[in-house]
């Protein structure tokens, strides 16, 4: 009658929604003020000014087809020469316009990556944590999902345990730097490390093994820390990116796929991209925040609120004795639960308002992830009940 797998996945939705929904509702019962929902990483940052004045001028635009008319399938050819100059201005990458894709937000270019790259029997690897809708899109396109661990000590790829994740099958290994949900940033020695195993296995296997590197958080980092261009590193990288952090438009779904210059079979990869997007009707991406996107394409998020955020969540919860993972960029703090089941932690915490995302589906049990993209007062006003939760637990 009508496929089970999306039956599955529409009938039960991920964790993260699951508890934003959950939030929504509580807050109907109770009052906003006594909820604190740390579930969804929806930026609370305004977008930067560029952004409402683009709009405003795109719009006093006499020809409405220019921001409301088709574009190319893969894009307008200005946004995406707009792209491939300010990434090489920036990295020095050599990007051509020609090997960009735009796409609808972070979810359309991994869909479209992954349907492009996948043949059958392929594996593409996971490093853990990951955010939980990889292996939805992995399974998606055909593909499998393999996870490899990471060293608590500091949130960094096992290498022992993403060597044996490697084999002949696998097509790509997919990395997210800054990391949703720890927000723990790869070293230029973790980088080194990584590119420097793939190179190993791709010459051991005789085929090349892609990096996916998802982007969302690049612009989203503290304390002056340097996020290595993943394309100056090793040559068969596709970057995926989406402008919902950086420029806080979410709901405006709007980001682009970026080929490396020195991808094996670049171009016929290229042209699978397109394919795929044609295929999972993802051809021409919101015309209007293409142009957008591409007015504002050196702007840069005002994080400051985000570090207000992040240092008082982060000492506060230190402070009563909470281990947490300190986050080196994006918006989420990854706490250690009090309990070996995260679940049964988050419910406890439920009862108490505070709406905690647990680590699982992230491939880390006995965590929960906190989303600090908040107001400050929110933060602020949840703070005894983040104590009331340790004092219960000392009690027992």
């Amino acid at each position: 009658m009508f496929n089970q797998e999306m039956y599955k996945l529409g009938s039960h939705r991920s964790v993260i929604r699951e508890l934003f929904e959950f939030g929504k509702k509580r807050m109907a019962e109770v009052g906003a003020d006594k909820v604190y929902d740390f579930s969804l990483g929806n930026p609370n940052v305004p977008a930067p000014e560029c952004v409402r004045a683009a709009i405003k001028e795109l719009a006093d635009l006499p020809d409405s087809t220019i921001i409301h008319g088709y574009t190319s399938a893969q894009g307008d050819a200005g946004v995406r020469k707009a792209i491939a100059d300010s990434i090489n201005a920036r990295f020095g990458a050599g990007v051509s316009p020609d090997a960009v894709y735009m796409t609808c937000g972070a979810a359309a270019s991994l869909t479209i990556t992954l349907n492009a790259l996948c043949e059958d029997g392929d594996e593409f690897v996971l490093i853990a944590p990951y955010f939980p809708e990889y292996k939805v899109f992995v399974t998606a396109a055909g593909g499998k999902p393999v996870v490899a661990a990471f060293d608590e000590k500091d949130f960094q790829p096992d290498f022992a345990s993403l060597a044996k994740a490697l084999s002949p099958r696998t097509k790509a290994v997919i990395v997210n730097s800054p990391n949703n949900p720890s927000g723990a940033v790869y070293t230029k020695d973790t980088v080194k490390k990584l590119c420097d195993m793939l190179r190993d296995a791709s010459a051991k296997f005789g085929k090349p093994i892609f990096l996916i590197a998802d982007e969302p958080y690049r612009e989203l980092v503290y304390d002056d820390i340097e996020v290595p261009y993943l394309m100056n590193e090793y040559a068969d990288t596709v970057v995926c990116y989406s402008y919902s952090k950086s420029l806080s438009l979410p709901g405006e779904r709007i980001g682009y796929i970026a080929l490396s210059p020195s991808l094996t079979e670049g171009a016929s990869i290229y042209a699978a991209v397109c394919g795929a997007g044609r295929a999972l009707g993802y051809v021409c991406a919101p015309n209007l925040f293409q142009r957008v996107a591409a007015k504002c394409v050196n702007a840069l998020p005002d994080i400051s609120a985000y570090r207000k955020n992040r240092d008082l969540i982060y000492g506060a919860l230190t402070e009563m004795g909470y281990d947490c993972v300190h986050p080196d960029g994006a918006f989420y703090l990854f706490v250690r639960a009090l309990e070996p089941d995260a679940n049964a932690f988050a419910e406890r915490a439920k009862a108490l308002g505070l709406l905690l995302v647990p680590g699982d589906d992230f491939g880390a049990p006995g965590y929960v992830r906190i989303s600090y993209c908040v107001s400050y007062d929110m933060i602020k006003r949840s703070l005894p009940a983040f104590k009331e939760l340790i004092a219960s637990y000392r009690a027992d």
